[in-house]
This record gives C-alpha cells, structure tokens and sequence, in this order.
C-alpha cells in the first residue's frame, strides 16, 4: 500500500531541486512549465518558501535558492564527514600525511574533516575549519578544475608554499556526488610531491564519493 503523501510539500521540494539545479534562477513561468501546474500555484509555492527564507526573488522577478537553506545545510557537515573518514584515515596512514577533505562554502574552501597521521615523527597540523580562497592550495584548485571540466589531466592538484611555507599538497575533486563541491587531498612537508601521491589522492576522492552517492 502505498503511503499518503502531500502534494503540495512535493511540489515545494521540487521547486527547491529546480532552483538549486541553475546559477541563473528560474522565472514563475519557467517553474510553471517544468512542474506542470499553473503559475498561480508557483507564487504560492514561491511566497511559502520565501517566508522561510529557503527562496528568494532577485529585482527581475527570478527565483532562487535563498540563505535558508545554509541553515540546513549546516547540519550536513557531519554526516558527510563522517562517511569520509574511513578513506582519510587509510590515505593518512597510507602516505604519512595529514589528509583532508575540503567542501565549497561561499566564495572559499572550507576543511570539514581532517586525520592526521599515527606513525610519523612530524607531519603538517591542520584543522577542521580551516578556511583559504578557492584559488589558492591543492584543495580549492582541484574544486576549480573540476569546474572547468579539467579533471582528466592529470586529474589532481599539487601546489606548494601556497598556504603554509615548505608544505607541499595534492588534492583530487569529489566527482559524481549530486549537490556537493569538494576534494580529498594531504598536505606534508616537502619540496614536491612524490608521483603516486597524486593517484592515491584521486583513489581516496573516488572513495568519498561512492560513500556519499
């Protein structure tokens, strides 16, 4: 038997899933026509999601995804991190590095896990919250890359000094996860990477992203 569902909380979600599916907004037209029902029923929709703050409208009339929903996605952090730490942990032990995974929050990259290696003498402190530009370090590279669609060579970052002087990182987009931007990466002190680190980065990405699919 099949469960009693609200229509119009349906509706309401899939207004949101549109909205957060485009970088332009959508018009009630254009909402309209991809839900199938009258625009009537889109600025109710619209104006109950508003009071909520989980859609705004720009001065053209656009709809878009508001700042409410940071508010819920606050709560994902937690449970994204902890789908990721049993492939950051292997990673960390693997190259004696402190690995990370970092997502996008606004305009830069924020650390949401971090594990930092059991065997070696010294190794690169790093923290989860820790925050940089997108354009600087391994770990906002590789997010733009994957933005650009460059992923495919080489498939990761590596950067040096950018963040920390004499720490060298490579990081590798997640890929394939619906609604999320990020990357898994290490950092350790080094002139360069040596070359297989940026492979296992790549393994250690695809492994995150299969948890979180």
């Amino acid at each position: 038997m099949t469960a009693e569902t609200s229509q119009t909380l349906d509706r309401g979600l899939k207004v949101l899933k549109l909205l957060a599916d485009t970088d332009h907004g959508l018009t009630v037209t254009e909402l309209s026509t991809r839900l199938g029902v009258n625009r009537t029923v889109v600025y109710r929709l619209l104006a109950t999601l508003e009071q909520h703050a989980l859609v705004r409208r720009d001065i053209g009339g656009r709809a878009r995804v508001g700042l409410g929903v940071l508010r819920l996605g606050r709560q994902v952090h937690p449970l994204v991190r902890e789908a990721a730490l049993p492939a950051l942990r292997s990673l960390a032990e693997d190259l004696g590095a402190t690995a990370h995974l970092t997502l996008v929050d606004g305009a830069e990259a924020l650390a949401v896990a971090v594990v930092e290696p059991t065997w070696t003498d010294y190794h690169v402190a790093y923290r989860a919250g820790f925050r940089h530009p997108l354009d600087r370090g391994a770990a906002g590279r590789a997010i733009l890359a994957a933005r650009r669609g460059e992923v495919d060579n080489p498939g990761y970052a590596l950067t040096h000094g950018e963040l920390e002087a004499g720490a060298s990182g490579a990081a590798a987009p997640l890929l394939g996860v619906s609604g999320l931007e990020g990357s898994v990466g290490v950092v350790m002190l080094a002139d360069s990477v040596p070359p297989r680190v940026g492979t296992r980065v790549m393994e250690a990405a695809k492994e995150v992203a299969d948890a979180l699919r």
